[in-house]
């Protein structure tokens, strides 16, 4: 007698939406930019300072903006409440509830001990002059260098969470990888590097004087990008047995995820040949391209990884949803992002009012 066995499979809606590309895509930019406003900000280096100051507007951007992303995933405020009332130690998911919020509280100390001078040497005029009086104060570099290694500390734990916190689901080969935590790191460092361009540009002036140093520091980290690629790819290669060769496995032949893939490697090694070759005059463009390849990574690592089912064979197409949760959740933080980033913009003199009073090394005292 023949015995038939059903596999039976529950249709679920996947576990991140697209609010956890935008949360996981700025909130690496938002410590990647954090870390290149150390050298100038907290340590002094006045060639690196036009680069730090812009770099700090998009750190304060992306730190403000990011959390909004991560609760919105959540569907409702009182879910990220849980993380309190019921802690997990042995959840990575749950250890962010604490490290968001130290390292958001740390870099706007960070970042007022830095532009107080700045607030002071704004002058008296406007309808922000009270708000701008309120945060003035006297340049204190070594409260500043302090509160630097201070926010860097909570930096390093938001890297680490971000990526472990993935890194552990073992039903998904894609993302069980030891890679992956040092991918989101490389590729938040080089979107960062870009966005600092930009906001040189638009928002800070000093466009002209960022863009040598950022296209050089862009190099670099596009460099570990693809090295960090062509490991992955390699390991998937030799190891095939390993999670890297399941997940190349159940991928291929598919033209979506060759398609991802070439166009990810190609805007990286575009923004790589482009600083490597025009350094000066570029930031714009290799900026833009650099911006791309962070966003493009984190969605077909969260999107597309959810296309690949736990059980079973094939791939899931998702079409992008067009409501809250989808396209119109991606323009909403869009639109959040721009809304503050005009209102940093316009209560900070990022043009750096205060910068000629600065000493250029830390003096003995604070």
């Amino acid at each position: 007698m023949t015995e038939i066995t059903e596999l039976l499979h529950v249709s679920r809606e996947p576990a991140w939406a697209p609010w956890a590309v935008q949360y996981f895509f700025l909130i690496g930019l938002s410590f990647g930019s954090f870390l290149l406003t150390l050298p100038g900000i907290a340590f002094g280096r006045e060639d690196w300072r036009p680069l730090g100051r812009a770099a700090l507007l998009g750190a304060l951007v992306c730190g403000l903006v990011a959390p909004v992303a991560l609760v919105s995933d959540l569907n409702q405020p009182g879910r990220f409440l849980n993380f309190y009332l019921h802690p997990a130690g042995s959840s990575w998911m749950a250890w962010g509830a604490f490290f968001i919020p130290a390292y958001v509280g740390a870099l706007l100390v960070y970042a007022w001990a830095a532009l107080a001078p700045d607030f002071a040497a704004a002058g008296n005029d406007g309808p922000l002059a009270p708000l701008r009086r309120l945060l003035a104060g006297s340049a204190r570099p070594r409260l500043v260098a302090v509160l630097g290694l201070a926010t860097l500390v909570c930096a390093f734990t938001v890297a680490l969470y971000t990526g472990v916190e993935v890194m552990v689901v073992r039903a998904r080969p894609l993302w069980n990888t030891a890679l992956l935590p040092w991918q989101f790191a490389a590729t938040a460092i080089a979107g960062s590097i870009g966005l600092s361009m930009i906001l040189a540009r638009v928002a800070t002036g000093t466009g002209a004087s960022v863009d040598a140093l950022g296209n050089r520091l862009l190099v670099v980290a596009c460099a570990i990008v693809l090295v960090l690629g062509a490991a992955w790819f390699a390991l998937a290669l030799l190891v095939p047995n390993g999670a890297e060769g399941r997940a190349l496995a159940q991928v291929a032949g598919s033209m979506h995820w060759l398609t991802s893939a070439l166009w990810l490697g190609g805007a990286t090694l575009a923004a790589l040949a482009i600083a490597a070759l025009r350094p000066v005059g570029t930031g714009w463009l290799t900026g833009l391209l650099a911006l791309n390849a962070a966003w493009l990574f984190r969605w077909t690592i969260f999107v597309g990884g959810q296309d690949m089912p736990k059980n079973g064979g094939g791939l899931y197409a998702q079409p992008l949803a067009l409501g809250p949760d989808g396209l119109l959740g991606i323009v909403g933080t869009a639109g959040l992002f721009l809304a503050v980033t005009v209102i940093l913009a316009t209560l900070v003199p990022w043009s750096g009012s205060a910068d000629a009073a600065r000493p250029s090394t830390l003096p003995q005292g604070a």
